[in-house]
């Protein structure tokens, strides 16, 4: 028996784990002018990909028609020229713009919004992407590269609060494992964005909500589905895809108020529904109220485009379900994002897909 007594770790994995220990106390003392990113577990993760944050159209046309190999001998050639900023550019400069302001208010804190690139480009494009980045001045520390496979796989282990991707099968997958997820579309024109306030527009049903009502509403119509919010207007609905991330805005927009600086919040975020507020509306607020979330304004525009309005508000980012209001959105120049969820996937303009297919 006496063999076994010093069972357990050996004392060279002890001495390494110290080691470690003291290394990271190192390096997480050093002294730097540059932010550094704030633990996973602590920030408000937004996962974005190479597509979405740069303007990248004539490379993916030399990756689709002349392969991979072209593309990433064209992305080294080029990887000292800087890329155009995409859709989600001025989305991240906003969520830039918050944590300065964050970082004034709580200078040790970090509950941050943390961007990361979420790629599955080849580590050889990770020069030109680094240096796009240095060039626009973002702070983006964490990447991910995946080499030519999915990332859908790493969102979870990066703890990511949002997805933001060009590639819909990917937004697909990231709403299947439970990770707010949307594709983004860039505006057919360009508009002049706030600096200093990050804007979110979000849909209501089969976005912040559950589809339940539409499915009513294709199924039964405007009279059925009118009468079953009003019967059930006390039952909150229950929660869409994207209202986790309503409610990490939520969090950090309370930091603010706390320092009696709500009205000088860099956040401001907006409900634009189709749902008409006399007949359906009641529910909506109440079920927002139940989860203990606040949205600064709520739009109510009984079926009426939304693309004028979303004109008026300018949102950094917009999520829709219906690709019509989507579409709508961007040819008035607000970047629409889509939130494939729901049964409304199944229909355009309120018509089976199935049957515009047949006939």
């Amino acid at each position: 028996m006496s063999e076994i007594k010093n069972a357990g770790r050996p004392a060279s994995d002890e001495n390494a784990e110290d080691d470690w220990a003291a290394a990271k106390a190192f390096f997480e003392n050093l002294k730097t002018k540059t932010p550094r990113p704030p633990k996973p577990r602590n920030a408000v993760t937004i996962a974005v990909s190479s597509r979405t944050l740069f303007n990248m159209v004539e490379e993916r046309k030399i990756y689709e028609e002349e392969g991979v190999e072209k593309y990433v001998a064209y992305q080294v050639e080029h990887e000292n020229e800087p890329l155009e900023p995409g859709a989600a550019f001025p989305f991240v400069k906003a969520l830039m713009n918050v944590n300065s302001r964050l970082r004034e208010l709580y200078p040790d804190d970090e509950e941050l919004f943390d961007i990361v690139l979420m790629t599955n480009n080849h580590a050889q494009v990770g020069v030109r992407l680094i240096n796009s980045i240095n060039h626009h001045e973002l702070t983006v520390e964490r990447f991910c590269m995946t080499g030519g496979k999915s990332p859908i796989g790493y969102l979870k282990a990066y703890m990511t609060n949002l997805y933001l991707s060009k590639n819909s099968e990917k937004v697909g997958e990231a709403i299947e494992e439970g990770i707010a997820a949307a594709t983004m579309f860039s505006p057919s024109t360009e508009t002049q964005l706030s600096d200093m306030q990050l804007r979110v527009a979000f849909d209501g049903d089969a976005v912040l909500f559950s589809d339940e009502s539409e499915i009513i509403v294709k199924q039964g119509g405007l009279d059925v589905f009118f009468e079953h919010e009003k019967m059930f207007e006390n039952k909150p609905l229950a929660q869409g895809p994207l209202k986790c991330f309503l409610e990490a805005l939520g969090k950090l927009q309370r930091k603010f108020y706390t320092k009696n600086e709500r009205l000088n919040c860099p956040i401001r975020t907006y409900l634009v529904t189709a749902r008409s507020a006399a007949s359906s509306g009641a529910r909506v607020l109440k079920t927002l109220r139940s989860w203990g979330l606040e949205i600064d304004e709520a739009l109510f525009l009984a079926g009426a485009p939304k693309g004028p309005l979303l004109q008026k508000i300018k949102p950094h980012i917009f999520f829709d379900d219906q690709m019509f209001h989507v579409q709508g959105a961007k040819e008035l120049g607000t970047i629409a994002a889509h939130v494939p969820y729901g049964i409304g996937q199944k229909y355009h303009r309120g018509k089976l897909i199935e049957q515009q297919e047949k006939k």
